[in-house]
């Protein structure tokens, strides 16, 4: 499962993110860098099949409204460090990982745990 950051996810977590799947990116490597859309974020992660991480809240509408991006995770989790970040990656790793066969996913990770919507 390869997971592409958008540009406010840390190096840190893409690091610890690259541990599942090295071809795992940040979009700061990609594209037009942090100049990129939110709409050429979500067509590139669903053509490459990426799973976008983030803490824009655009994502989230977008993957409601339009069904895109086909996968995502919404970090929703306010202002925490990047260890705590990346400790809650840690915890729901195994979680995250068996929606892999699943075409169409949406994670939350809030302060109340993981939250999860799959379209089968």
């Amino acid at each position: 499962m390869k997971f592409l950051c958008d540009v406010h996810i840390s190096y840190k977590v893409l690091k610890y993110l690259k541990t599942i799947d090295e071809a795992s990116l940040h979009i700061n490597e990609i594209l037009d860098k942090w100049y990129t859309s939110d709409k050429a974020i979500s067509e590139y992660a669903d053509e490459n099949d990426f799973v976008v991480v983030s803490k824009d809240a655009d994502f989230v509408n977008s993957y409601f409204i339009k069904q895109t991006p086909k996968k995502l995770i919404k970090v929703s989790l306010g202002n925490i460090s990047n260890v705590q970040l990346i400790q809650i990656f840690k915890t729901h790793t195994q979680a995250i990982l068996n929606l892999e066969p699943y075409a169409h996913f949406f994670v939350e990770l809030g302060v109340d745990g993981i939250s999860t919507i799959v379209d089968k």
